[in-house]
């Protein structure tokens, strides 16, 4: 599995509430035709389907199979995994202090991109 066609997984596997590839190029900002081209693979060997929305008959939704969820519980357990090993010897405080942080960077970036469309 391609590094595109498993961020795509674990971008849905994480935030459900997102669920067409419009959202994975907007919000990863991954560039349309590839997302495209790896969504259709994901389809393909079944790991997401694609089911009508109902009232736009031209809008799709992208679902996790029962084949993609050991794939996402496994990269759910390597962030983890990740996440504690980069916190070790971070109190709480610094933790929430870096996450602020984080997040005013995320929306910085987001208007640089925003700029230069």
């Amino acid at each position: 599995m391609s590094q595109t066609a498993f961020d795509i997984l674990m971008f849905l596997g994480n935030n459900p509430k997102y669920k067409n590839a419009r959202d994975i190029v907007e919000i990863r900002h991954i560039k349309a035709n590839l997302v495209s081209v790896n969504v259709e693979r994901l389809v393909q060997e079944g790991y997401l389907t694609r089911q009508a929305v109902e009232g736009d008959r031209r809008k799709t939704e992208l679902l996790c199979t029962k084949k993609a969820k050991p794939i996402i519980e496994r990269g759910q357990q390597l962030q983890k995994m990740f996440f504690e090993k980069l916190f070790v010897h971070i109190d709480d405080n610094m933790r929430k202090a870096f996450e602020e942080v984080m997040q005013v960077i995320s929306k910085n970036s987001d208007e640089i991109l925003e700029e230069k469309e």
